[in-house]
């Protein structure tokens, strides 16, 4: 009995095609109120106790094991949540920011904005207006690399949030201490600089020197 293949496509697969599309095209339009959105959901979540509380049981629920079974010292806890975060954070950045037009449109702005200088300093009239027809162009461009550097922000803040609000939840149960550098000794609730606790002082020095870290071993370019 012969044995034949269809080759016809599922039609299943045109209408969810074009919904994805239709997706990808919305968050083109409107990622940066998204984002903006998303982030201003997330100060109203750490401005509402029961909200923060919760999370922060239901996350302790994953990590309470690393503080009361294996006991890691709270200040190292801090350290490997910061190194989970800047990665998260560094392959966000890598799939959504393209960093090479983002290169080519800075360098793009350089350069018009000496030519531009040189023009004005020479009183070229004549070249300072067909600059000028230029300027739009490249300032929208310089726009749309802000707004793609920006939106990554939405997808970390959901992801990083509810570490903060556990952090929040254990730090408010325990008494730990950190040697801070130039600071000295000092509670983890402590204030350190204006209203800034030590564990945020802290939290900040390990993410922002293990995200270049980080960066650099996955070939992620700056911002």
């Amino acid at each position: 009995m012969p044995i034949s293949f269809s080759t016809a496509v599922p039609r299943i697969w045109p209408p969810f095609l074009g919904d994805f599309m239709g997706m990808g095209e919305i968050w083109e339009k409107y990622g940066l109120i998204i984002a903006f959105g998303m982030m201003m959901l997330m100060m109203i979540a750490y401005s509402i106790e029961p909200l923060k509380v919760g999370v922060g049981q239901a996350i302790d629920t994953v990590f309470a094991p690393l503080v009361i079974g294996f006991h890691i010292p709270f200040f190292i806890l801090i350290v490997i949540l910061s190194a989970i975060t800047g990665l998260y954070s560094s392959i966000i950045q890598k799939y959504t920011i393209d960093y090479e037009r983002m290169t080519e449109v800075q360098e793009r702005m350089k350069e018009f904005q000496k030519e531009y200088r040189e023009a004005q300093l020479s009183q070229d009239e004549k070249r300072i207006k067909k600059l000028d027809a230029k300027k739009d162009r490249v300032m929208r461009e310089q726009l749309e690399i802000s707004q793609q550097q920006f939106k990554p922000m939405a997808y970390i803040l959901v992801l990083t949030v509810p570490i903060f609000f556990w952090l929040l939840y254990r730090l408010s149960q325990i008494d730990a201490t950190i040697t801070l550098p130039y600071s000295g000794l000092h509670n983890l609730n402590d204030p350190v600089l204006w209203v800034i606790p030590a564990w945020i002082i802290w939290y900040m020095i390990c993410s922002l020197t293990l995200s270049q870290v980080i960066r650099k071993a996955l070939n992620i370019g700056g911002i």
